[in-house]
C-alpha cells in the first residue's frame, strides 16, 4: 500500500502543477486577451474556441455521460431499485435545468440593472448636448455609433458571459473531482498511472480551452488566476478524497458521487450545446473550417478515450 500511496501522491502533485501551467498560458499571454485584433487574430481565436467546443462535446458524450450512466446503474442495481422511469437521465435533466434557471435569473437581474443605468446617463447626455456649444454637439453626434458598437459588443459578451464561464468552470471542476476520485480509488499502481496520464492529457487540453473562454469573457485577470488555481486543485482534491474513501468505507458515498456526476453531466450538456457550439456556429464566416476544428477537437478526445 505504501508504494501505491506514493504513486497517488505523485499523481496528485503532477496534475496540480501541469494544470496550472496550461491554464495560465492563455491568461498570461496578451495575444489571447486582445479582443480588437486583426481579422486573422479573431479567426484564430474563433477556431481555438471551436476546437475547445469539440473537446467539450467529446468530454460530454464520450467521457462524462458514459461514466455517470454506468456508475448510477451500478448503484441502483446494488440498492435493488427497479423503475421504468429513466431516473439516470432525469438527474442529468435536473443538472441542465439548474444551470438554465440560474443563468436566466442572473441575466434578468443584470438586464433590469442595465436598463435603469441606461435611462439616467441618456438624460444627462441630452442636457449636456443642449448646454454646451456647437463643437460639443458635434462630438455627441458620434454617440449613436458608439452606442451601436457597444450594443454589438454586449450581444457578443452575452454569448461569452462571465456567468456561463463560471458555470462551465463549475461543471468542469466537479468532473475533475470525480476524475481525481477515479485515481484515488484505484487499487493497483499501474492503473493509477494509466488513468493519471489519460487525465493529464485530457485536463491540459480542457484547462487551456477553459482559460481561453475565461479570457474572452472579459473576466478580470485576478479572477482568471483564481479560477485556474481552483480548477487545478480539483483533481488533487478528488485524489485525496479517493484515498480517504479507500481508507474509510462509506455506505452511501458511491450513490452521492453518482448523483453529483449526473448533475455535472447535465451542466456539461447545457454548456456544450447552448453556449459554446451555437456561439461559434452562429457567428459569420469560415463555417466549414469551424466545423473542421470542432471535429478535430472531438476526434483527438475520441482517440484518447479509445486508447485510454
Amino acid at each position: 500500500m505504501d508504494y501505491l500511496l506514493q504513486v497517488k501522491i505523485g499523481a496528485l502533485v503532477g496534475l496540480l502543477l501541469l494544470t496550472l501551467l496550461f491554464g495560465l498560458i492563455p491568461a498570461r499571454i496578451k495575444w489571447f486577451r486582445d479582443t480588437n485584433g486583426s481579422e486573422l487574430h479573431s479567426t484564430v481565436l474563433s477556431l481555438i474556441s471551436c476546437f475547445a467546443g469539440g473537446v467539450f462535446l467529446a468530454a460530454c458524450l464520450l467521457d462524462i455521460i458514459p461514466d455517470y450512466l454506468s456508475d448510477i446503474s451500478a448503484e441502483l442495481d446494488v440498492r435493488k431499485v427497479e423503475t421504468s422511469f429513466p431516473l439516470a437521465e432525469f438527474i442529468m435533466a435536473a443538472g441542465f435545468f439548474m444551470v438554465l434557471i440560474l443563468e436566466r435569473i442572473v441575466l434578468n437581474c443584470r438586464e433590469a440593472a442595465e436598463s435603469q443605468e441606461e435611462r439616467s446617463p441618456l438624460m444627462a447626455d441630452n442636457k449636456n448636448g443642449h448646454g454646451h456649444g456647437h463643437g460639443h454637439g458635434h462630438g455627441h453626434g458620434t454617440n449613436p455609433d458608439l452606442e451601436g458598437s457597444g450594443q454589438h459588443v454586449h450581444v457578443d459578451f452575452q454569448a461569452h458571459s462571465p456567468f456561463r464561464s463560471f458555470m462551465l468552470f463549475l461543471s468542469l471542476s466537479l468532473h475533475s473531482v470525480f476524475e481525481g476520485l477515479a485515481i484515488g480509488l484505484q487499487s493497483t499502481d499501474s492503473k493509477v498511472l494509466e488513468i493519471c496520464i489519460a487525465i493529464l492529457v485530457h485536463k491540459s487540453i480542457i484547462v487551456f480551452s477553459l482559460s481561453v473562454k475565461l479570457v474572452q469573457s472579459a473576466v478580470r485577470p485576478l479572477w482568471i488566476a483564481a479560477y485556474i488555481s481552483v480548477f487545478a486543485m480539483m483533481s488533487p482534491i478528488g485524489i485525496a478524497i479517493g484515498i480517504s474513501v479507500m481508507e474509510a468505507k462509506l455506505a452511501a458515498g458511491a450513490l452521492i458521487q453518482a448523483v453529483l456526476e449526473g448533475l455535472a453531466a447535465g451542466t456539461f450538456i447545457y454548456i456544450t450545446f447552448l453556449e459554446i457550439l451555437p456561439h461559434e456556429l452562429n457567428s459569420p464566416g469560415k463555417q466549414l473550417l469551424k466545423v473542421l476544428f470542432i471535429l478535430l477537437g472531438f476526434s483527438i478526445m475520441a482517440a484518447l478515450t479509445f486508447i485510454g
